[in-house]
């Protein structure tokens, strides 16, 4: 997964912005959804990235799996980024 060429983004002490520069609309992304968007720019798959999402936050696999699963939902719906 990559980010939208339109797409541009800066990190942040709390997380990352992204910035669609062909829409002008951006979105902030607290420090675990930084976490995600990092993963799956670097390869990561969904289910790695849960897992550690699991172990840094000590919840649930199956709520880090679904908490997961929403960003990712989220950032394609968003179109900040493509497969």
């Amino acid at each position: 997964m990559r980010l939208h060429p339109d797409v541009v983004s800066t990190d942040t002490d709390d997380g990352t912005v992204l910035l669609n520069g062909r829409t002008g609309r951006y979105w902030q992304l607290n420090a675990t959804g930084a976490h995600v968007l990092r993963g799956l720019l670097d390869g990561d798959s969904p289910d790695d990235i849960a897992a550690g999402v699991a172990t840094r936050h000590r919840i649930d696999p199956s709520r880090a799996e679904r908490d997961v699963t929403t960003v990712i939902d989220q950032l394609r719906t968003a179109g900040l980024v493509i497969a």
